[in-house]
């Protein structure tokens, strides 16, 4: 299955090298053992497409946040200057051609993570579409002051007029709905107003795993209406409950000692001294979550989005953008045809993007 080519929803290579104070005008991508992203990698993964994630945390707020997102946006227009390997496209159309050409070529797409990037300016959001954002997350893991956060206390109960508003220009200008990290009620407010395909880019089956990042079934059945596809990431607390059960043992007892289980050196203080190693999650966990989502919202409804460079570690097997053909042949194994794959690797996402661009015109 490594002919099928990947389109993966979910990368956060430019807020990484953010992090590890690389130069997008100078670093080379060629192989970068220290993240999980390089180009020799994307190669062996058989990844033709890419969201590339211009993500922006939740401690920036106001115009700091609008600042961010736009250096992001900065930072992989750079990187694809000077890759020509990552060539950037703004439509389905261009994307096909390039991941199909089995040349080495990446086609690269733009997704916002984190409405509060925006500010609550509907011209931050007009103006990301023109410098080719084609998704936004609606939240991260904070409510805005229009949705709420799955990871956040409730604020709204979902969606405020505010946040029906921005869902509705976003169609209009065909900058796609990503759910991946909002609310259940907001997901279902969410589809209930849009009139164009939902992404989540990045999110696993409640289901199986029993974390608030991922998708209920009664939302993964709204799909099919929708047109929409559900991504299946790789982060291994939202994959595997062992990992989660752990996870959430040790928040316990961070919380207990008054401490904060969100501060990144608090934590690794902790987990890094707990009495029991952590659990790791595996590629059969993943294939689980593919497996619900298609049995849940249907073949034409899943795809994939690692969160590769956006996470510390991933499940055995899928350790870095190489992984893929090994999940794929662990699908085929289990029946998936071909076309099942197709349809998961890229197809989906690819009807998603279609369908934006459709509702979008007939807007004009």
């Amino acid at each position: 299955m490594t002919t099928i080519p990947v389109l993966d929803g979910h990368n956060d290579l430019a807020w990484a090298l953010r992090e590890h104070a690389m130069d997008p005008a100078t670093v080379e991508l060629g192989e970068r053992p220290e993240l999980h992203t390089d180009l020799t990698r994307l190669a062996a993964g058989g990844v033709r497409g890419q969201f590339w994630s211009v993500y922006v945390p939740c401690s920036f707020t106001g115009a700091d946040a609008v600042t961010a997102v736009l250096e992001q946006v900065d930072t992989v227009h750079r990187i694809a200057e000077r890759c020509p390997e990552l060539v950037l496209v703004d439509d389905a159309d261009e994307a096909v051609r390039v991941l199909t050409a089995d040349d080495g070529r990446v086609a690269s797409l733009l997704g916002a993570e984190g409405g509060h990037c925006l500010d609550g300016s509907l011209g931050v959001l007009r103006t990301l579409r023109r410098l080719g954002v084609r998704y936004l997350t609606l939240t991260h893991n904070s409510s805005t002051d229009w949705a709420d956060s799955a990871t956040d206390e409730p604020r709204h109960g979902g969606l405020t007029g505010t946040g029906r508003q921005i869902v509705a220009e976003m169609n209009r200008i065909g900058i796609i709905v990503d759910l991946s990290h909002v609310a259940a009620t907001t997901m279902h407010d969410a589809l209930d107003v849009t009139t164009a395909p939902v992404l989540f880019s990045h999110s696993s089956a409640r289901a199986v795993c029993d974390h608030p990042r991922n998708v209920p079934d009664d939302v993964l059945a709204r799909l099919a209406d929708n047109g929409g596809t559900c991504m299946v990431t790789f982060v291994p607390s939202f994959v595997s409950q062992r990992v989660r059960d752990w996870s959430n043992e040790v928040r316990e007892a961070v919380r207990a000692a008054g401490e904060d289980p969100a501060d990144d050196a608090t934590w690794q203080r902790w987990t890094s001294g707990w009495s029991t190693p952590a659990p790791r999650a595996t590629l059969e966990d993943v294939v689980a979550h593919c497996e619900h989502v298609r049995e849940v919202a249907g073949v034409d409804h899943v795809g994939l989005g690692g969160d590769y460079d956006g996470c510390a570690g991933l499940p055995e097997g899928l350790e870095d953008v190489s992984g893929y053909p090994r999940l794929l042949d662990r699908l085929t194994e289990r029946g998936w045809s071909r076309t099942d794959l197709e349809k998961l690797a890229w197809r989906n996402a690819m009807r998603v993007l279609r369908g934006a661009d459709a509702v979008a015109a007939r807007s004009r």
